[in-house]
């Protein structure tokens, strides 16, 4: 049976805003887009939702198809749906943001965007559409969510040392962390495990080792714990 709609149906899209950490900066993953509207600018992975996947899928086909990326954590943000925001049609978009570990994933461009790269947020240009809106929404919602929730550990090595776990917060959040607080605060919690490993080839006393325990985490969370940095 087919159906005829009397009202206009405005077109779904999906925009991603992909972060990920080295050792001084959170970068955000841009694209240069090859098509119009827009051509020639930098803006957010995405495209349009297909009729035959979900919304999360069209996010992971477009991050896959437009930079490379697979398997990365990815949730959803917040939809946007101001009337101007597309010059084609009238479009409405829904956002993700996704975390990466930098040394583990290497962007490459494909499909309609001619260059994916990396930037610092100090260092971003001008985004085509509202998706300089969405990043600030995005920036913001991680600023708070890692305050609550390991996500943090999602930028991060697998192993890590303590140093860089402090360094992580501190970037993300834009200020310095008392060094003793923060180590018995995280320690505490029960979350990381100590390994008998060290870091390799530094130039001072090599760190200890540690990983997220997220089987331990999901068991405590069941008890009522609440994760708090």
């Amino acid at each position: 049976m087919s159906v005829r709609y009397r009202h206009a149906r405005p077109a779904l899209t999906v925009d991603c805003v992909v972060f990920g950490l080295d050792q001084r900066d959170l970068k955000v993953l841009l694209i240069e887009r090859a098509l119009e509207p827009f051509a020639g600018q930098w803006a957010l992975p995405g495209g349009f939702v297909r009729i035959d996947e979900t919304v999360e899928q069209a996010a992971r086909r477009e991050l896959q198809e437009e930079t490379g990326l697979d398997k990365v954590y990815l949730e959803q943000l917040y939809t946007f749906g101001d009337l101007d925001r597309d010059p084609r049609e009238r479009v409405v978009s829904v956002a993700y943001y996704a975390l990466v570990r930098l040394a583990a994933n290497t962007a490459q461009a494909n499909t309609d965007a001619r260059k994916a790269e990396w930037f610092a947020l100090n260092r971003m240009p001008s985004l085509a559409f509202d998706h300089d809106r969405i990043f600030r929404v995005a920036y913001e919602r991680l600023q708070n969510k890692v305050c609550y929730q390991p996500i943090g550990f999602e930028l991060l090595p697998k192993k890590f040392t303590l140093s860089q776990l402090q360094q992580l917060y501190e970037i993300i959040l834009g200020q310095e962390l008392d060094k003793r607080n923060f180590r018995k605060k995280m320690l505490g919690m029960n979350v990381l495990v100590e390994t008998d490993e060290y870091e390799q080839g530094v130039a001072h006393r090599a760190a200890r080792l540690y990983r997220f325990h997220k089987t331990k985490y999901q068991e405590l969370l069941k008890r009522g714990f609440h994760f708090e940095v």
